[in-house]
């Protein structure tokens, strides 16, 4: 008799398989990999469960079941693991704003899952997964910089702009803001926010919204709308690569809806080069 198969809550013991895991593709697992790196593989630790799929302590597929469901299987396993995840999902009813990860691994997720929790708000199916090692193909923004902590106030309205243009929803729809507040001011006392302020005004911004110990990924990169088409986004995105790669993370990634034409060019322009692809369900 043929089994379904199943996926199990991971606990501290996991940590050593998980890491073996994640280190089969960096990029790709690097918001996974930072989280473990940082907290280990325990459900209170994490703050959510990190469920896993595979024969004994050995693991083909690690899922995290937080506020994003975030899937990561090895080629050829990405089925099987959507089979096990889903029906831990089901049963716990959906609880995340998104489905994040390799392609591979959400397509299969989401298709098992839709029948029960209903149509998404958005599906982007392709998303490439970029990186760059070594610096920037082209100039970097001089006036580009970590946001102080006092420059909070300036940088909040700028990262609510660029959250609604890429989601679609305003972040200040939930508790009214508070969550995506302590989030943002998170990142710049970690010195992980950057932008181009000048006189009071954002001009540029991007956060490197996830770093493990050899990858990190710049998220919310965002340009006024008055100052767009002038090269700011390439500048602007050079000069974070060139901080991340200096201060934090040798490899540096980003994924890109393939609908936005003119940030993959830029991001071209930089240097990046797509290493995977991504796929996000949007609720």
């Amino acid at each position: 008799m043929l089994r379904t198969p199943t996926a199990r809550v991971l606990d501290e013991e996991d940590e050593p398989a998980v890491r073996r895991l994640l280190a089969t593709d960096p990029v790709a697992a690097c918001v996974l990999a930072g989280r473990v790196e940082a907290v280990g593989t325990a459900a209170s630790a994490l703050g959510a469960p990190l469920w896993g799929f595979g024969a004994g302590r050995s693991l083909e597929a690690v899922c995290l079941a937080g506020a994003n469901l975030i899937p990561f299987a090895l080629p050829g396993a990405e089925r099987a693991a959507a089979v096990a995840f889903a029906e831990r999902a089901r049963r716990a009813g959906r609880r995340c704003s998104t489905i994040v990860g390799p392609a591979a691994a959400v397509a299969p997720l989401w298709e098992l899952l839709a029948p029960a929790w209903g149509a998404c708000r958005d599906c982007r199916p392709c998303q490439p997964l970029l990186a760059i090692e070594g610096p920037p193909a082209v100039a970097p923004e001089p006036q580009v910089r970590p946001v102080r902590p006092a420059e909070l106030e300036i940088l909040l309205p700028a990262a609510v702009a660029m959250f609604t243009e890429e989601v679609g929803v305003s972040p200040l729809r939930v508790d009214g803001g508070a969550g995506y507040r302590a989030r943002v001011s998170e990142l710049v006392r970690a010195g992980q926010s950057l932008a181009w302020i000048e006189r009071g005004e954002v001009l540029f911004k991007a956060e490197i919204g996830a770093v493990s110990r050899g990858v990190c990924q710049i998220q919310g990169v965002w340009v006024a709308p008055g100052h767009r088409g002038r090269g700011v986004g390439t500048a602007g995105t050079a000069a974070v690569v060139e901080y991340a790669r200096t201060t934090i993370a040798p490899v540096v990634s980003l994924y890109v809806n393939d609908f936005n034409t003119p940030a993959r060019a830029a991001y071209a322009r930089v240097g990046f080069e797509q290493v995977g692809t991504f796929a996000s369900i949007l609720f």
